[in-house]
């Protein structure tokens, strides 16, 4: 497909057990500057299994905004929930949100912000101040008239008591922010918040401090987002342990990106800033399947850029090729041990490996100079053979080996030299889901 940048759509993205009249949705990303929010939204989608209860999470909301870095190219998103006008370029985004909102299973919303400075309620300076947004969890009012969850500060209150049994440090403490929006707040009449409690689903608002590094304030989120998981009776499971330390790993290099239905598959946490020479289909079109639904490829004139969140992580720099669909295996030899091995596989090698011939396959291993021979299959290759600005991380590990059809690009694999860090193999299998953002913008 191709379309563009600004007409970038959200993920809305299932979980659990859908059957259930009891859902949570969680919402990040609304305006684009606020990366806590939609960092710890991603992550309940990639690495949170829902063992019970039912989970819906849009954690791109303003996917254009994520991507230019600021708080909305079309005005703030967070004050058209009132009025909208069809004109405006985020109207269908808007109509498109308020519609899951009002879902009858949909019971409690949570809309995830990263805030200025420190909330309290009483003025102690600049940062720490009444009119400060950061490390609070925001309600409209105290109570609306419904079934489940109406309790709105009584839920606000737990959510605050649990995150501040967790503090990183004292001065992180969570508070209850209540605008008291029906009162006369102009401002927030126009929010999700209110639009939502006026249709009458709970909603909350969490605000982690724009003063803590991007892996603090998504620690909070996930807290926050944890308790009312916990208060909604939804269990879940996570595949790390929530600490500042671990979540800065899983951040920043637990990521992932294949391509072409996994002829190629890159580990991004310390991809370069620039990749030479990499293979795309003659008709320039890329397709892929991110490992966080904070990924997107976008077009430029000469090369593709990978965002995730808002950071631009690299630029591809295009070779065209036809594609070959056929080759699925290859053998190796590894450090002396012969391994199968599919196509779009990161291999780990201690010291060596070899590619074994194929009838009709010829191999290019990226940075390998050997003139005397064109196919590099057959030749034992260790990591001082190969010249290291042709890895593709910064660390000089990892190097592709590229196998060839005739003229047809066949597939890649990654080898990976860092003995200390042993890659593990990533399943990229689609999440359920409505839309997923992984086509050519």
């Amino acid at each position: 497909m191709n379309a563009s940048i600004k007409d970038l759509d959200f993920d809305l993205i299932k979980k659990g057990d859908n059957s259930k009249d009891n859902t949570l949705l969680i919402v990040g990303g609304i305006q684009g500057d606020e990366p806590g929010g939609f960092m710890a939204a991603s992550l309940i989608v990639t690495h949170y299994k829902i063992k019970k209860g039912s989970v819906w999470v849009i954690p791109n909301l303003n996917f254009y905004s994520i991507i230019k870095r600021n708080r909305g190219p079309f005005g703030d998103m967070n004050r058209k929930f009132a009025k909208i006008s069809k004109n405006d370029p985020d109207y269908s985004k808007i109509e498109r949100i308020k519609s899951y909102i009002l879902k009858d299973n949909v019971k409690l919303v949570v809309n995830l912000h990263d805030g200025s400075g420190f909330f309290r309620k009483k003025t102690v300076n600049g940062i720490y101040a009444s009119y400060r947004w950061g490390q609070s969890s925001i309600i409209d009012q105290k109570k609306i008239d419904v079934k489940k969850y109406g309790h709105l500060e009584e839920i606000s209150s737990n959510v605050c008591k649990h995150v501040n049994e967790n503090l990183i440090r004292k001065r992180d403490k969570y508070h209850i922010k209540n605008t008291h929006t029906k009162m006369g707040d102009k401002e927030m009449e126009k929010s999700l918040t209110y639009f939502a409690i006026n249709h009458g689903k709970p909603a909350f608002g969490n605000e982690a401090s724009k003063n803590l590094p991007l892996h603090e304030r998504t620690y909070y989120h996930l807290l926050a987002i944890e308790k009312y998981m916990d208060t909604m009776g939804i269990k879940y499971e996570r595949n790390f342990d929530l600490n500042p330390k671990t979540l800065k790993d899983v951040i920043d290099n637990d990521i992932y990106i294949s391509f072409y239905n996994n002829k190629i598959k890159l580990p991004l946490g310390e991809i370069r800033n620039s990749i030479g020479y990499f293979p795309v289909k003659k008709d320039g079109k890329i397709d892929f399947t991110p490992s966080n639904p904070l990924m997107v490829i976008i077009k430029n004139t000469n090369s593709y850029s990978i965002h995730y969140g808002n950071r631009r992580l690299a630029k591809l720099f295009p070779d065209y090729f036809d594609m070959e669909n056929e080759l699925k295996i290859v053998h190796l030899k590894v450090d002396g041990i012969e391994k199968k091995v599919k196509i779009g596989t990161i291999v780990n090698v201690k010291n060596d490996f070899l590619v074994k011939k194929e009838k009709g396959i010829r191999v290019n291993i990226i940075g390998y100079v050997n003139n005397s021979h064109e196919n590099e299959s057959g030749l034992k290759v260790s990591k001082k053979q190969i010249i290291r600005r042709f890895s593709i991380d910064k660390s000089s590990n990892l190097y592709r080996v590229e196998f060839y059809k005739g003229n047809k690009f066949a597939g890649m694999i990654i080898v990976n030299f860092d003995n200390n860090n042993p890659i593990r193999d990533h399943n990229l299998s689609v999440t359920n889901n409505e839309k997923l953002s992984s086509t050519n913008i």
